[in-house]
């Protein structure tokens, strides 16, 4: 009796939604930093960095927001992700086309840039340097002055025979990845 009772109920329940009716969902909140791309085309290799960009919002990026000596996601949330559609070289180092998550260890004027072969990571919070296929040592550069609010991924491709980098900028530092396309 008490199964036809409930079953009753859910008839008339569905009696009393109109068949168009529709469930509203609500948009998500916007993000604090929200994802960003960058992206450029060097002769045939198509270079994607996929990042949240974070905010300086009158707060001390480098060194205190962003610790010196610590591994970084390199930006927020999620850790940053760059695809390759094809070989190339970062610094010395040849990397399979692909993707790999980006990690830096900041400091004053050099940083460590980390290429892991680790994806779909929150932060840096489970990063692993056994997973790491490039490492490379190099130097920043001091802005004169504020240029960037939000942390900003860039890509140039200026650089002959068929090279660019990859630029990190935010706030009063930037530090530039070179990388070199491999001829088709």
């Amino acid at each position: 009796m008490r199964f036809l009772s409930l079953c009753l109920v859910f008839a008339v329940s569905l009696l009393a939604v109109p068949a168009n009716a529709q469930t509203v969902v609500e948009p998500p909140e916007p993000r604090a930093s929200p994802t960003s791309i960058a992206q450029a085309t060097i002769g045939d290799t198509y270079i994607k960095v996929t990042y949240s960009a974070p905010r300086k919002r009158d707060r001390a990026i480098f060194g205190e927001l962003v610790p010196f000596g610590e591994v970084w996601r390199t930006g927020a949330n999620e850790a940053t992700e760059v695809y390759f559609s094809s070989d190339v070289f970062v610094g010395n180092t040849r990397l399979k086309s692909g993707m790999y998550s980006l990690f830096t260890i900041p400091s004053a004027e050099i940083w460590t840039v980390i290429l892991n072969r680790e994806l779909g990571l929150w932060g840096a919070f489970q990063y692993d340097a056994s997973q790491d296929v490039a490492r490379l040592e190099l130097p920043t550069t001091p802005l004169d002055e504020q240029v960037y609010e939000a942390f900003t991924i860039t890509i140039d491709g200026n650089q002959a025979p068929m090279g660019g980098g990859i630029t990190l900028a935010w706030d009063q530092t930037s530090v530039r990845i070179p990388f070199r396309v491999l001829a088709p």
